[in-house]
């Protein structure tokens, strides 16, 4: 059985549709390689991380991980759902405040953000930026004593918590080029010179363990050794956190093996672990944010790809090339990332066969699914690959020349294009000649 989320199912013409629209359609309209996102389940999942944290009366902000896809429309819908994002760029940040996010409520990370990019955050009125190291420190005190204005900020804090997860996206241990170290002293020191300087105005303190994570097992620790930092320095520097950043990486479905606990089932581990520690410790329940960014989007999109060449290798693999692959999606060439897929143009009930997706790219690891049981392929088939929202288009690449694909929006039976088709023309609009 396919794995579907949100919207999708199969009509009585047998063709997937999502958001009530049949995907044949959208390809007909739009072509392949496309990303189709469900408007309807980016809503359930964004509504149901703010219902939860109100259900429990908790003080918080849910804050969209701008990495995990940008547009500019992506921010409206954000909007519209009451959430804020985080960027990590001027590229981002621009985006976001002309999608019609409101700077105040935007957070600005990154751990080597430019004294341009600082400027622009100040400029455009950033509601708080997250510093991650002392270089960050300098450039920004330096920023706002030119411009003698104060900024909210938080500082990223790496406790020392393995979470079980790749190491491509593990952050919260020692060994980790984000934020400041708590073992070693670093920490304590930034918060000494945050509070020693006029120009910061810092709210509190942020960590974020990792991506991808299935269990709440790492939060609980993060959350505990968060607390005892937090109350350390209550003692030491007479300093409260105003807001615990509990950051994101809560896991998704992306194959039926995968098990991840409900968003929701996150968030209410994480108050009630925040809860446990401020009653232990007698310290204040503070305000608390997280920045899901996959959990929201990761399952609401769909890549379509139409089937081209075959290969038969007797006794040895059956590759199957579709229109697009790791231009579109890294992720599988990048850290093994595995995926589920189907036929999306038809229902076939002829025996299943062991076949390799492979991409149209110049590479033996552009291979998007190694070894899934799919009905006999024909060429012009549709190929649907599930999951694929969050770090796909926003890792796309011309790798090859390709252009990058089209993505659209789909909601209660309407289509709406969201970023339209790189054309060739696109590809070459940055270069110059050489005379």
């Amino acid at each position: 059985m396919p794995l579907l989320f949100g919207t999708a199912k199969f009509n009585e013409n047998e063709h997937l549709t999502i958001g009530g629209c049949d995907t044949t359609e959208l390809v007909k309209k739009y072509g392949t390689p496309l990303f189709v996102y469900d408007v309807a389940h980016i809503r359930a999942r964004a509504r149901g991380f703010k219902e939860t944290f109100n259900s429990l009366n908790v003080k918080n902000k849910v804050v969209y991980a701008s990495k995990a896809f940008s547009c500019l429309a992506i921010y409206k819908l954000l909007e519209e759902e009451g959430l804020g994002c985080d960027v990590v760029s001027g590229g981002e940040l621009y985006t976001a405040i002309k999608g019609g996010m409101s700077p105040k409520y935007i957070e600005f990370h990154g751990n080597n953000k430019t004294k341009d990019e600082l400027a622009y955050a100040v400029d455009a009125g950033v509601g708080t930026i997250v510093i991650d190291n002392f270089y960050e420190i300098e450039l920004l005190k330096e920023i706002l004593t030119e411009k003698n204005t104060k900024q909210a900020v938080m500082f990223r804090i790496t406790p020392g918590v393995n979470a079980e997860t790749h190491d491509y996206i593990l952050t919260g241990q020692v060994d980790s080029k984000f934020g400041f170290d708590v073992n070693s002293g670093q920490a304590t020191k930034a918060l000494e010179i945050l509070l020693a300087d006029e120009h910061f105005v810092l709210r509190g303190a942020h960590c974020h363990i990792g991506s991808q994570i299935f269990s709440s097992e790492g939060f609980l620790a993060a959350v505990e050794k968060m607390m005892t930092i937090l109350k350390n320095w209550q003692k030491e520097f007479n300093y409260t956190v105003e807001v615990l950043n509990m950051g994101g990486g809560f896991g998704v479905k992306y194959t039926q093996e995968d098990d991840p606990l409900k968003p929701e089932l996150f968030v209410k581990s994480i108050v009630n672990g925040v809860k446990g520690q401020c009653e232990l410790l007698d310290y204040p329940f503070p305000e608390i944010w997280i920045e899901p960014g996959r959990s929201i989007i990761a399952e609401a999109g769909t890549t379509l790809y139409t089937v081209g060449a075959q290969k038969r290798i007797p006794e040895v693999r059956h590759y199957v090339s579709v229109d697009g692959g790791m231009g579109d999606n890294i992720r599988p060439a990048l850290y093994d990332a595995k995926y589920d897929g189907f036929l999306a143009n038809r229902v076939s009930k002829e025996l299943p066969e062991k076949v390799t997706i492979v991409g149209k790219y110049c590479e033996s690891g552009d291979i998007l699914i190694h070894d899934i049981e799919l009905p006999p392929l024909k060429g012009n088939d549709l190929f649907a690959v599930t999951s694929t929202g969050a770090y796909g288009y926003s890792m796309a690449n011309n790798y090859n020349r390709n252009p990058r694909p089209a993505v659209v929006f789909v909601e209660n039976g309407v289509d709406r294009l969201v970023v339209r088709r790189e054309t060739y023309e696109d590809l070459i609009a940055l270069d110059c000649y050489y005379h």
